[in-house]
């Protein structure tokens, strides 16, 4: 994956009223997850924005509570591309990936981001667009690829997830599917179901009168 570079500020002051003002200002309220988890009762001093959640069993999970401008994440949000997020908060750096995203349903401005921490240890799951490649042997016969999932969901540390998978149809036949359970990607573990269907070659009038044609 290519590389955003993003600088946050900590978000102390927080609730409805707070995050309504913060978007007047063309800002967004962004939460950053993924971070230690802690034994509990945690002593040690919380960094500006960092707060703990209980996830049972006596551990917690810190979170962070960030603010951006709306300009800052453009490039982020409104593209095709998926990034590796290179932020720095509270004067350090840290790697995240776009959990999540709501926009306004209307304005279609952005409301509040989802980040997700990561590293070179723990998988992630991502959903990475699709790229098609060659030549199917269906198009040639008259019928028409059509693609069904631009993003394909995989799971892998995040340093082994490509910008997009690329997938060669050459061998694809008129009227034939390509499901998630005909791929195979090194390093990447496919997440969605196996019989999912990415791209078809569906048959077009011209390739059924073809194919009636050939059986005459």
């Amino acid at each position: 994956m290519k590389t955003f570079q993003l600088s946050a500020e900590p978000r102390t002051d927080l609730g409805k009223k707070a995050a309504k003002d913060l978007r007047k200002e063309n800002k967004i309220p962004v939460v950053l997850n993924g971070g230690a988890i802690i034994d509990l009762p945690y002593t040690a001093a919380l960094k500006p924005g960092e707060k703990i959640v209980e996830i049972g069993n006596g551990k917690g999970l810190i979170t962070t509570d960030l603010v951006v401008s709306q300009d800052a994440v453009r490039k982020l949000v409104y593209t095709p591309d998926i990034f590796a997020i290179e932020l720095t908060v509270n004067g350090e750096t840290r790697m995240a990936v776009l959990k999540d995203i709501q926009f306004h349903p209307v304005k279609d401005t952005i409301l509040h981001m989802d980040l997700l921490e990561v590293n070179d240890k723990k998988p992630v799951t991502i959903e990475v667009p699709v790229k098609l490649e060659g030549h199917a042997e269906g198009v040639k016969a008259g019928g028409k690829l059509n693609l069904s999932m631009k993003k394909i969901k995989v799971k892998a540390v995040y340093t082994e997830i490509p910008e997009r998978v690329v997938i060669n149809v050459d061998h694809l036949g008129l009227g034939k599917t390509l499901q998630i359970g005909d791929l195979h990607f090194d390093g990447l573990e496919l997440m969605n179901a196996k019989n999912a269907v990415v791209c078809a070659v569906a048959l077009t009038r011209a390739a059924r009168g073809a194919q009636a044609n050939a059986q005459g």
